[in-house]
């Protein structure tokens, strides 16, 4: 069983900072691309970012203010997040392709959420 785990969201004033976290556990042989997404309220999930390898892409939405990285020894995968806007405001979900002896399976995070309000 694999889990993707989320910390690090939580309130945070237009212009602040934080960063996310998104830790992979169980039966893991290796991790492919590994991405964040958003979903404010309503049906529209938006996707924020992703890493594979070492290549990086960002929505226009963020580029210049989230940095998405990767720990391999930890399978975890990180969001830091600068100069916040009040419609960064949203659910932050994290997206991993896992290879294991299933074979290769996409996983979802819980989601963390993300308030930037004054």
């Amino acid at each position: 069983q694999v889990q993707l785990v989320e910390s690090g969201g939580g309130l945070v004033q237009p212009g602040g900072s934080l960063r996310l976290s998104c830790a992979a556990s169980g039966s893991i042989f290796s991790i492919g691309a590994m991405k964040w997404y958003r979903q404010a309220p309503g049906p529209q999930r938006e996707w924020v970012a992703s890493i594979t390898g070492g290549i990086t892409n960002y929505a226009d939405s963020v580029k210049g203010r989230f940095t998405i990285s990767r720990d391999n020894a930890k399978n975890t995968v990180y969001l830091e997040m600068n100069s916040l806007k009040p419609e960064d405001t949203a659910v932050y979900y994290c997206h991993a392709a896992i290879r294991n002896n299933d074979g290769l399976k996409y996983y979802w995070g819980q989601g963390t959420q993300v308030t930037v309000s004054s």
